[in-house]
This record gives C-alpha cells, structure tokens and sequence, in this order.
C-alpha cells in the first residue's frame, strides 16, 4: 500500500522519507562537491571553477552584459561581480560601459581570455576518464538535471 505524505504525494511505506540517502538534495550536494573537486586540478592557469563557468559562458557568447552572464549562470550580481573582478585583474576579460546604454556593463574577453580555450578544450575528455562515464551516461545525467533545473525555476 502507498500511503501519502501531507495527503499529496505517494510515498512508499518502506522508505523513510527523512533519511539522510532518500534526500535528493544531499545526493546533489555530495554529487557537486565531489565533480567540482575532479575539475580543479584538471582547469586551466588555476581557474576556480566558478571562473571556468563565467570563461565557458563568454567562449560561447561573448559581448555579454553583465546581467546577461548573471541569468547564463544563474548567479547574482553580488557573487558575479568579484568572480568578474579577479579575471579582469589576471587579464582573461574587460567590463567596458556600453556605448548605447551607459548604465549596460559588457563583458568581453581579450586576446589572451580567448587564447585560453586551447587549453580548456582538454578538460571536458579528462573529466569524463576521470569519472569513468562514457557520453551517453553524461547526456542523460545533464538531462536529467536540467529537468531538476526547470521544476526549480522561479520556486524560490
């Protein structure tokens, strides 16, 4: 018999639904550390991964506005802007003010933030040995959280 937590969701009555392994956000959280953990040695000239993410984000699409970046990642200003500070100081990218609208920041990389894609293109193969999953296992898993990622949108 399936009986209900609050009367809305089926629970079976074999699971504790408070134990620590049924929790979905513990397996996410463990799950981010440890794959976090596998890309720092692997990421180039000492990136943090939060500026891996940022310097993936402009490859694909730079100009961005700040705001632009923010919405990408999913991060707000307040812990963009020092992630946006310290790779500007180590030369990767520039914030100018856009001509058209003074109050837009825009991003873009410099010759140097470019030139460090060669060496990025080699962390996707090492992190995929390194956790011993082929594609198809990886692709399902970014489904699987991007599915996670849409149930969550505005529930905050």
């Amino acid at each position: 018999m399936i009986r209900t937590v609050e009367g809305t969701h089926p629970v079976s009555p074999t699971i504790d639904v408070l134990a620590l392994e049924s929790q979905v956000c513990f397996a996410l959280a463990v799950a981010s550390r440890r794959v976090i953990g596998l890309y720092r040695p692997v990421l180039p000239l000492g990136l943090t991964h939060p500026q891996y993410l940022v310097m993936l984000a402009l490859w694909q699409h730079e100009p961005l506005s700040v705001r632009q970046l923010g919405e990408l990642l999913s991060l707000e200003p307040a812990t963009l802007s020092p992630l946006l500070k310290r790779l500007e100081a180590i030369g990767y990218l520039r914030r100018d003010r856009d001509i058209a609208d003074e109050r837009t920041l825009r991003v873009t990389l410099t010759e140097q933030g470019r030139t460090l894609r060669t060496q990025a293109i080699e962390v996707p193969p090492t992190i995929m040995t390194k956790l011993d999953m082929d594609v198809d296992e990886l692709s399902r898993l970014h489904a699987v959280l991007t599915d996670v990622i849409a149930h969550t949108e505005n529930k905050t």
